[in-house]
């Protein structure tokens, strides 16, 4: 198939072979770089789409990420990626593009009914009409809007594409690589300063690539743009990053960047991801996003063929490609004239310049002239005709009333519209920076920044290439200054041509058509016009914020950087009142649509919720042990043997354990290294223990609170030295103390000269427990001595493993003699194969976390989570003991004197031990005063832990019970559905009261 709109020569397209593609199924070519926008035009596609609301038939508006109509699907892997701009897809050998949003077909679609029943369906007709009859919600009206809502066609399958992540630190990060991006990144990379540059667009250049009007030093300027860049690449302190929006500036200067790796071949290495996400933390951060042309408002101003000037001019000199045959030319300001200059250097017929000035620049009327183009001044599109695509455009004459006159009408079939630029301040505003208005440009520009930001070129309100130049080697030399200290020397270069020009137009432009009946389209993919906002007004919406909402105004996936302008002229007007008393919508993150997989990364299927193993899983595969689920760990539940079930293998374990000695891998239980000058301070503060006069080589556990006062999680703390702690944690909780702390650390105590660091990776654990533990560890432990009295209960040492340095704690959760040692990760394999084999001499045996939960439970030890449920104290659990008595503060100290909290009628943890020894009472059963408690009557507690116990012959439980201190010795009843079971209520530990068994 021909390319009846390609320019025979110029361009940067290859044109030395073709591309073959598909739209709709029908079969078209192109050429390497090409967008799928260019592509089409070239083709003489304008159709390209269904607007949302009306189904109108839309075409390519512009030619970079703003576009707003030509949402396309791409198939790729056997599956369909929705809402790509065709603006920005890269055109290769084999796409299938699709259009979107339309019925049977893109040239005839059902939905274009809603465009004649338009007039049932003003700005916000569903806040009405969905409210009444309230049945209808469920049944009528909640299906139809969910079949109605939507763009394009989501993915059947799971994505088939891999993604990357990656963090990275630099000086200075300048985003866009137009005029003044360029001449920033090159400036601060010349002082030595680590740059990052990127940009959105697959070349570097930005309005350089289009540019044909001007000279930089003398050359082209795409020429000036290509010495520039392999200058910066030739640097080794620069990165360059084309293909990447930056799509998100959040807190400290830490920027979101997407980088599209391979989206843009037709056979992309596998081993390569499909889009990297950047993490990047600048030190300064350079805007030169550049400025974005405004539509005009006039009726009809939708129909395909009708696109910004700028666009016009941009598929002309970069992708060698005419938007039409007959252009016709409709602007307020200087730089549209251009576009029809080249236009007509080029051959096409550019039938007139229709300028809504009355005077335009006496210079631009003189080269119109020595090309035979016609100029109107004082003249205004009224209106276009034509479905599919435009065909003639109707012109009025503006009065000095104010009023319009017919002007006649004028055949095209295409329309180029310039109602000024506006800057893209997107990225400024997600920096929490203020824009201020600036009445000479008729735009909002960034004013004081927030963040370690700086604006430069036409995303500062500079137009003009000498002035974006200028102003961007500023921003360049500013930002590297400030984030090292550093100047350099830099060569400007200056520029002849591309002046800013003048001129510029907000709001809708006045008619001579009936008001009541024309569309004037302010936002195009939600169809909304300028007649929707007037009514959002009438109907008292006085922000901008509930007109957005009200009439979908700025919502579409442009995030109103086309629509907001004229928008706020309309509401202005409409209103009486200032443009910058109406405000401004936020223009949020991202920037542009962003990818799911993109924010996933590896973070899907089996590594959604990675799986985490301790040292120890290979060998219970092995043996033939079962896991559970903790988190994200698999722990060894039990180890059956010899066929026996949970219960039998459980009875075995704990049995073993009491009587002679058992293994378990604690690796899981997190682990938290607190140094410094101020880390006992620190530690006194965050726990309820006193930990100032803990000596060296000592342990003691550690209760933490939240700042009500309720126990979030408990763990052995071991000082190592007069800076240095040892924390542990539960294996839950390890996660959220560590950012508790540091949360602390940072915003609380900032004074404190203290460390941490998460070590709970670094380390595996095993827990030796029994009576002959300490003659499984001896052969093993060299360094130091392991009786009682030089290594009491509750002590820490540094020793040698076998060679192999490791932390000694004699600290049991078992109530039997115990220890446990920490070695560096890479041997824990070697540390539990060599116990392993060690307790199988002395008559041992391995254990998991269900002999674990009975050994403790018979101890009374609470597991966090379990035996508490977020409003439980350490009074209600029986652990007053554990609160420093002369402590001045800690956190929770405050919540614990509320007087709710010292009630009489609180539930507290105690023990149950049923009337009937063998039967066992449910997790989770209610706990009753009465007997027959009637329907209705509120519980008195819970059990929180059940278990049969082999130490004592029976089961045991532990349980949540209001005033429970108080009716120790008591009964109380569990009801159940064959009738409810008698307990006695008793303390929490159940066996070894005394403790003899921990201190052998």
């Amino acid at each position: 198939m021909s390319q009846p709109f390609r320019t025979e020569k110029g361009g940067r397209i290859d044109r030395t072979g073709e591309l073959t593609f598909t739209f709709d199924g029908e079969e078209m070519h192109g050429h390497a770089g090409d967008t799928l926008a260019s592509a089409l035009l070239a083709n003489g596609v304008h159709l390209v789409g269904r607007s949302f609301k009306y189904h109108r038939p839309r075409g390519i508006l512009s030619a970079g990420s703003e576009e707003p109509n030509a949402l396309v699907g791409v198939y790729r892997k056997g599956d369909q990626t929705p809402n790509l701009r065709a603006t920005q897809v890269e055109l290769y050998h084999g796409l299938q593009a699709v259009s979107q949003n339309r019925f049977p077909s893109l040239g005839f679609d059902v939905g274009a009914v809603n465009d004649l029943l338009s007039p049932l369906f003003p700005a916000g007709f569903y806040y009405k009409t969905f409210m009444w009859p309230k049945s209808f919600w469920d049944r009528v009206y909640e299906p139809i809007i969910r079949a109605a809502a939507g763009l394009g066609k989501p993915p059947k399958n799971p994505d088939h594409d891999t993604y990357g992540n990656l963090y990275a630190h630099c000086d200075v990060l300048v985003a866009g690589s137009g005029p003044s991006g360029l001449a920033a990144a090159l400036a601060a990379a010349e002082t030595g300063a680590r740059v990052i540059l990127c940009d959105e667009q697959a070349e570097f250049g930005g309005s350089l690539l289009s540019e044909n009007s001007a000279t930089i030093d003398g050359k082209d300027p795409a020429i000036w743009v290509a010495e520039i860049v392999a200058r910066l690449a030739a640097m080794d302190n620069v990165t360059l990053l084309p293909r990447t929006t930056a799509f998100g500036y959040f807190a400290h200067n830490f920027i979101a960047l997407a980088e599209r790796v391979t989206e843009h071949l037709s056979d992309p290495d596998p081993r390569l991801p499909r889009e990297r996400l950047w993490q990047v933390r600048a030190k300064e951060v350079v805007i030169a996003a550049g400025a974005i042309e405004r539509p005009m408002v006039f009726p009809e101003n939708d129909r395909p063929g009708i696109l910004l000037a700028d666009a016009g001019r941009t598929y002309l000199n970069r992708y060698g490609v005419k938007v039409g045959h007959k252009v016709l030319v409709a602007t307020a300001c200087d730089t549209a004239w251009q576009a029809a200059f080249d236009l007509a250097d080029h051959g096409v017929e550019v039938v007139a310049i229709a300028d809504l000035r009355e005077s335009p620049p006496e210079s631009l009327v003189s080269i119109a002239a020595a090309r035979g183009i016609r100029v109107e001044a004082g003249c205004v599109v009224t209106g276009t005709l034509g479905r599919k695509r435009v065909r003639a455009a109707l012109l009025g004459r503006m009065m000095t009333s104010g009023q319009v006159a017919a002007g006649g009408q004028i055949e095209c079939d295409a329309l180029l519209m310039s109602g000024g630029w506006t800057p893209t301040v997107s990225l400024f505003s997600q920096s929490r920076g203020k824009v201020v208005w600036e009445a000479e440009t008729g735009a909002f520009v960034p004013g004081k920044s927030v963040q370690k930001e700086r604006s430069a070129g036409a995303a500062n309100g500079l137009y003009g290439l000498q002035a974006s130049l200028t102003d961007g080697y500023a921003a360049g030399e500013g930002a590297a200054r400030a984030a090292t200290g550093k100047s350099a020397t830099i060569n400007h270069s200056r520029t002849s041509g591309g002046e800013a020009g003048t001129g510029g137009t907000l709001g809708a432009l006045p008619h001579d058509r009936n008001a009541s009946r024309v569309k004037a389209f302010v936002d195009y993919q939600n169809d909304v016009t300028a007649k929707d906002v007037k009514l959002a007004v009438r109907e008292g919406m006085q922000s901008i914020e509930h007109i957005k909402r009200y009439t979908t105004t700025g919502m579409a996936t442009d995030q109103g950087r086309l629509s907001n302008m004229n928008a706020l002229q309309i509401a202005s007007g409409a209103l009486e009142k200032p443009l910058t008393d109406v405000g401004l919508t936020t223009f949020r993150q991202p920037f542009t649509p962003t990818t799911f997989g993109l924010f996933a990364g590896v973070s899907r299927g089996d590594f959604f919720d990675p799986v985490r193993k301790t040292p120890s899983h290979d060998w219970v595969v092995e043996k033939g042990g079962l896991f559970e689920d903790v988190g994200q760990w698999k722990r060894a539940w039990y180890f059956p043997k010899n066929g026996e079930d949970m219960h039998a293998a459980v009875e075995r374990e704990c049995r073993t354990v009491r009587e002679s000695v058992g293994l378990f891998d604690a690796s899981t239980l997190g682990k938290i290294e607190v140094a410094g000058p101020d880390a006992a301070e620190f530690l006194e503060r965050m726990y309820t223990n006193p930990w100032k006069k803990l000596a060296p080589g000592r342990c003691r556990y550690g209760l933490l609170l939240n700042d009500a006062g309720f126990i979030t999680d408990d763990g052995v703390i071991g000082r190592l030295a007069d800076d240095r702690f040892h924390v542990t944690t539960t294996t839950g909780g390890a996660p959220s103390v560590f950012a508790t702390m540091e949360d602390y650390l940072q915003t609380e105590w900032p004074e404190l000269d203290v460390w941490i660091t998460s070590t709970t990776d670094q380390y595996a654990v095993a827990a030796i427990q029994g009576p002959k533990a300490r003659e499984v560890i001896a052969p093993f432990i060299e360094g130091i001595d392991l009786s009682a009295e030089a290594l009491p209960h509750m002590s820490v040492k540094e020793a040698m493993f076998r060679g192999i340095p490791c932390r000694l704690f004699r600290i049991s959760f078992t109530g039997e003699l115990g220890f446990e040692i920490n070695v560096p990760r890479r041997h824990g394999k070697m540390m539990w194969e060599t116990l392993a084999g060690e307790i199988e001499k002395h008559g041992g045996t391995a254990y998991g976390t269900e002999a674990m939960h009975v050994l403790r439970a018979e101890k009374g030890y609470i597991i966090i989570g379990q035996d508490t449920d977020g409003t439980v104290t350490p009074q209600d659990a029986g652990m007053s003991w554990a609160i420093g008595k002369n402590k001045f503060d800690f956190v929770g100290k405050r919540g614990l004197e509320r007087p709710d909290l010292k009630a009489e009628n609180r539930k507290q943890l105690v023990g149950l031990l049923t009337k009937d020894p063998k039967i066992k009472l449910e997790e989770g059963a209610q706990v009753t005063t009465l007997e027959n408690p009637a329907t209705g009557t509120p519980a008195d507690g819970h059990v929180t832990s059940s278990y049969y116990s082999p130490a004592l012959g029976r089961t045991i439980a532990l349980a949540i019970v209001r005033n429970g201190h108080a009716l120790e010795g008591k009964t109380l009843y569990v009801p159940m559905p064959e009738g409810s079971i008698p307990v006695e209520v008793t303390g929490t530990v159940f066996y070894d009261k005394e403790g003899a068994r921990l201190n052998v």
